[in-house]
């Protein structure tokens, strides 16, 4: 049952005092309070100390009896242990809090970090796999990994077995992120406890949304899976069963507006049939870590290039040729004949509608794509 309420006008603004840290760490963990919630309440009473004061009142209406919100002590306990393994609690609207993440509609309100806060800020890619990798499938991992990471990104795994081990300890010296299913402080698994502590040691970080100490479920993987791949650039699936936790990454991905690519693998091998199946459906087919780069670099450039000071109007004069034609090119390849909504595209592109719109625009007058009601656009056939 969830908890209804009236919304408000109230904005989210990031706590800046160690009360109001602790409010916002006692509301999210105080019972039948998830992500939405949390975010519903602190709009409708405007801070996370109002909103645990009507809590109680609130879950009564919602048929609710005997409510009680997180006890004090669990949240103390909770901040000690954090003290103890320097862990950080980064609150959505913080600077360090992770700017592609807080995009998201189901952005975690707070995480922990263990490490280098100043990694969260650099360009990430995903790199995930089969937890049963294969050896090729793990050479592959580690030359990708090697390779994003000289090209200055940040490699960005949930430090399971097989392809995600891999791909952090090739990313170790140029900087890497284990988004962990359980607490922050907890090696799962526990073979990888060396390579936990030396993502740290290394200037890397480690980053959970779940409580410090709790032992990871099966069904927090899948929330994991999602801040992996909200925080990057881009999914790259290296070996995945057609029914897995890196296709529940890929497929999250998507919907975030993330670009998916996947390393093709042999038909009769199983661990590959995920993959395969990601470019049969349109992923970005990756050979080596310049595919990647070459995938990401024109966009990524052209964006860099537009300040964000600048008003609308001055944004084509920011443009050279080279990048407008790559950027067209982006577009037009995906798009079909099939009308998809402007939103959505701009969503795959992982871009913003400021350099998307005046895109479609000089494509729309050039005769290459159509416009139809309802904000839909497709290719002119």
């Amino acid at each position: 049952m969830t908890l209804e309420h009236t919304s408000s006008t109230h904005p989210l603004l990031p706590p800046t005092t160690e009360d109001q840290r602790f409010d916002w760490l006692r509301l999210l963990r105080s019972r039948r309070v998830g992500i939405s919630t949390f975010y519903r309440l602190m709009r409708d009473h405007g801070s996370a100390a109002a909103a645990l004061e009507n809590l109680p009142d609130i879950a009564s209406a919602a048929g609710v009896e005997n409510y009680q919100i997180c006890p004090e002590a669990v949240i103390h306990a909770e901040l000690s242990t954090a003290r103890s393994a320097n862990a950080t609690l980064i609150c959505r609207g913080d600077p360090a809090y992770p700017a592609r993440l807080a995009e998201l509609d189901d952005a975690p309100p707070m995480i922990w970090l263990i490490g280098c806060t100043d990694i969260l800020s650099k360009p990430q890619i995903a790199l995930v796999g089969a937890r049963n990798a294969s050896s090729l499938g793990g050479r592959m991992a580690r030359a990708l990994a090697s390779g994003l990471g000289d090209a200055g990104f940040v490699v960005t795994s949930g430090m399971a077995r097989g392809i995600d081990t891999a791909a952090h300890l090739a990313a170790l010296n140029t900087g890497t992120i284990a988004v962990l299913g359980g607490g922050v402080d907890v090696f799962y698994p526990a073979e990888n406890t060396r390579l936990a502590e030396d993502i740290v040691t290394e200037g890397g970080a480690r980053v959970s949304e779940q409580p410090m100490g709790l032992q990871p479920q099966a069904r927090h993987f899948p929330a994991r899976n999602r801040i992996i791949s909200g925080m990057t650039q881009a999914v790259i699936v290296v070996e995945a069963a057609a029914r897995s936790g890196s296709l529940i990454t890929a497929r999250t991905a998507l919907d975030q507006g993330r670009d998916v690519m996947a390393v093709p693998g042999h038909p009769f091998d199983a661990r590959a049939s995920g993959c395969n199946m990601l470019l049969r459906d349109g992923a970005r087919l990756v050979r080596s870590a310049e595919d990647v780069i070459e995938a990401l670099s024109p966009l990524t450039e052209l964006e860099a290039s537009i300040s964000p000071e600048l008003p609308l109007v001055d944004v084509p004069e920011t443009r050279s040729l080279a990048e407008v034609a790559a950027l067209h090119k982006r577009i037009l390849d995906r798009l079909g004949p099939s009308p998809v909504g402007e939103d959505q595209l701009i969503r795959d592109l992982g871009a913003s509608s400021k350099t998307i719109s005046p895109a479609l625009t000089d494509l729309e007058l050039e005769g290459r794509i159509a416009r139809g009601a309802g904000g839909v656009v497709s290719l002119r056939t």
